[in-house]
C-alpha cells in the first residue's frame, strides 16, 4: 500500500493530499514523477515549506542610504540585504542601483539619496526581518517594500531617462 506523508505542525486531515494533489500542479508533477520513475514507492513524504518555496509572493523593495555613502558602502549595504533574503529562503531576481537622486524633501538633513532596488521572490517573514534590520541601519533614510503581481524586468526606467537628457543636450 502506497502512502502520503505530511511532516510537521498543524492538524492532518483526510484527503488532505487528494487535495494537494488537485490543486496544485507542483505537488501533481511530483507525485507522477515518483511513480513513474521509483514505481516502488511506499510513501511520500511532502514537506509544507517545499509547496511554499515554489509558491513565494513577488516584492519590489527599495532603500535610500545617505547621500555621503561611499560605493564600497553601497555596495557593502547591497550585500547585507541581499543575504538577509537569502537566509530567509527568499531568491533574488534583479538587484539594481539607482544612484544619486534628489528627494522630495529633506530627511535627516539630507537632500539626496542613493537608490537600491531589489526585487526578489520570497514570503512575508524575509519583509519583518529586512525592516528590523533596516529600522536599526543608520546609513539607511527611508525604506519601502510592495508587493506585486509580476516583475518588469525588461524596462530601466533610469537608463531612459539618461538617453533623452543626453539627446536633448546634442
Amino acid at each position: 500500500m502506497n502512502s502520503i506523508i505530511f511532516p510537521g505542525k498543524g492538524s492532518q486531515i483526510v484527503g488532505m493530499g487528494k487535495e494537494f494533489f488537485d490543486k496544485y500542479n507542483v505537488v501533481k508533477n511530483l507525485f507522477n514523477y515518483c511513480f513513474f520513475y521509483y514505481c516502488n514507492w511506499e510513501f511520500i513524504i511532502v514537506y509544507p515549506h517545499f509547496l511554499l518555496k515554489i509558491y513565494m509572493n513577488l516584492y519590489e523593495h527599495t532603500i535610500i542610504a545617505r547621500q555621503d555613502a561611499s560605493p564600497a558602502e553601497l555596495k557593502q549595504l547591497t550585500e547585507k540585504y541581499s543575504k538577509i533574503i537569502e537566509k530567509n529562503d527568499g531568491e533574488i531576481v534583479k538587484t539594481e542601483n539607482w544612484g544619486l537622486l534628489n528627494l522630495s524633501y529633506i530627511i535627516k538633513k539630507n537632500k539626496k539619496g542613493n537608490y537600491i532596488h531589489f526585487k526578489f521572490k520570497g514570503s512575508g517573514k524575509i519583509i519583518v526581518e529586512l525592516e528590523k534590520n533596516e529600522r536599526i541601519d543608520k546609513n539607511l533614510l527611508k525604506y519601502l517594500t510592495v508587493k506585486v503581481k509580476k516583475f518588469d524586468l525588461d524596462t530601466n526606467y533610469f537608463e531612459v531617462k539618461e538617453k533623452i537628457t543626453s539627446e536633448k543636450k546634442n
